[in-house]
């Protein structure tokens, strides 16, 4: 005879309670019972999980050095565990040029090149791919859904009333910048193309701001360019806009929107500021700036660069990326340090009062190549 979930009550009860369990504290309980970790691990708890709509908070996070495998941070719980590892990437290829959404309840991560890391390949060309892959947090497994209408790498994207649009990057027929672009709708599995922009864009980046999609240049804010590419989904028209966007070469990951539109980014020249944009004149200002990062037995504060910039529950997070560090010994050298230091603001009090919470787990340190943010949307 099976035991009981949790002794003394109904195990539709039991399965109830622990369902509501947060995601970060899994590992932990499955060390109660083999029922409990037996539980953790079926798909009876991953489909009750997926149909009450509880699939919890999560920052899902792809650092360089991690070997492809994407991390998960709990807020509730305060810990970092690994997801399980994508089936379609290859051993010894880097995944790089890809976007990273979070739409629903799901993980969506889209596109991009492949590149072989080991030397013996090194002139081998990317292979640039439009699969699009799915994590489910409730089931906690990949699934390949429709694939993109086009191949893109370092293309923009954004969500926008739960479709998620993609416009831009390159491939190898177009290696100067693409024009076209497309929508997908989870619900039904299936992409459908969009008129091309006026212009093709290369290695730019996608913002949903007022209910419109922003296409933004690598140079938007350097010199004269000031343009971005904005479509609307009730028009299903482009226009070019003249606007002010201070973005840095690390743009990627340096643009937030939170709440009703309010927008925040992190330019790191120099020193990395915290700015954020009056939604009615279109001005930016600051307001405040990210910490210098302070290192066991080195003297002098340092700016870090390859951060990730994300935000979650109303906070801005900024994790991982690299230091420059002078060491002085022999002709003196600077070495590259990876760091998995991860600081958290509230960027509503002023000033910024920035905290650490628990630093990014193993080895996925360093240069952060993708980041989003997952809060848990209830069906029932």
């Amino acid at each position: 005879m099976q035991q009981d979930i949790i002794p003394g009550l109904p195990d539709d009860l039991a399965l109830r309670c622990l369902a509501k369990v947060s995601h970060g504290y899994h590992g932990l309980l499955e060390t109660v019972s083999k029922r409990w970790r037996d539980l953790f691990r079926s798909c009876e708890y991953g489909n009750y999980k997926a149909g009450q709509g509880w699939c919890g908070n999560w920052l899902f996070v792809l650092a360089e050095r991690s070997n492809n495998q994407w991390i998960a941070y709990d807020p509730d719980a305060d810990r970092w565990h690994p997801l399980p590892k994508i089936p379609t990437v290859q051993d010894g290829w880097q995944h790089f040029g890809f976007s990273c959404v979070c739409v629903y309840n799901w993980l969506l991560v889209i596109g991009g090149s492949f590149a072989p890391t080991g030397s013996a390949f090194s002139r081998q060309s990317p292979v640039i791919t439009n699969d699009v892959m799915l994590f489910d947090p409730c089931r906690k497994q990949w699934t390949r859904v429709a694939s993109m209408r086009t191949p893109r790498s370092q293309f923009a994207c954004s969500v926008i009333s739960g479709k998620v649009y993609v416009a831009g990057g390159c491939n190898l027929s177009h290696r100067k910048g693409l024009a076209l672009a497309e929508v997908y709708d989870p619900m039904t599995d299936r992409w459908e193309e969009l008129p091309p922009m006026p212009s093709p864009q290369l290695d730019c980046l996608g913002l949903s701001y007022k209910g419109e999609f922003h296409v933004l240049s690598d140079l938007v804010g350097l010199g004269e360019q000031n343009t971005s590419e904005v479509f609307s989904p009730s028009k299903k028209t482009w226009c070019t806009v003249e606007d002010i966007w201070p973005f840095s070469r690390a743009m990627h990951f340096a643009v937030q929107v939170m709440g009703d539109d309010q927008v925040y980014t992190v330019v790191d020249r120099g020193e990395s500021l915290v700015k954020t944009r009056d939604t009615e004149k279109g001005e930016w200002y600051n307001v405040g700036s990210v910490p210098s990062v302070i290192l066991p037995y080195h003297s002098r504060a340092l700016e870090a660069f390859g951060y990730g910039v994300c935000t979650l529950r109303r906070e801005l997070y900024v994790l991982g990326g690299k230091v420059l560090k002078w060491e002085e010994y022999g002709a003196g050298r600077f070495d590259i340090v990876s760091l998995d230091v991860v600081r958290v603001c509230n960027p509503l009090e002023r000033p910024l009062k920035w905290r650490e919470i628990r630093p990014i787990c193993g080895s996925a340190s360093g240069s952060i190549l993708g980041c989003a943010s997952l809060e848990e949307i209830c069906f029932s």
